[in-house]
């Protein structure tokens, strides 16, 4: 678990250690959908397609330690690369704490449940389907908003 209670509202992304940053998690899986770029305007776009390690019963990464080296366009998040918080939906805890604000209600940190991530309604696992099903040219047909 995390090595102190409300830490997030005591340090910095920076200042956490490994146990406190992965805690930040809440499980929605959105990290692991398949986002597109568009060349001419530089939009990115986010699809309801994910990753094929994301597991779609439990929404957890199926090779979490090794999934940079077998998914070379996994979004890995650290303080040294704050850009990629933007590619997280508002409700993210990395991207709401890079930006000043707290957790969302249901987050799991708050209601020591992490069943409340379906709550919050950003539980991607009950609409996106694995990448292994889908050829890269059908991408564009599964998109379901442009990123902000």
């Amino acid at each position: 678990m995390t090595s102190e209670a409300d830490f997030w509202k005591k340090k910095s992304l920076a200042e956490m250690n490994a146990a406190e940053w992965e805690s930040l998690c809440d499980g929605c899986g959105y990290c692991c959908l398949v986002k597109l770029e568009d060349e001419q305007d530089g939009a990115v776009y986010t699809t309801n397609v994910s990753c094929s390690l994301l597991d779609l019963e439990t929404c957890q990464c199926k090779d979490y330690p090794n999934r940079q080296a077998k998914v070379t366009s996994c979004l890995v998040l650290d303080v040294e690369t704050p850009m990629a918080f933007s590619l997280l939906p508002e409700s993210c805890a990395y991207r709401r704490l890079h930006q000043g604000q707290g957790l969302p209600d249901w987050h799991p940190l708050l209601s020591q449940d992490k069943q409340t991530v379906k709550v919050g309604g950003m539980f991607v696992c009950e609409y996106a389907v694995s990448e292994d099903y889908i050829h890269p040219d059908q991408l564009q047909d599964h998109v379901i908003h442009q990123l902000k």
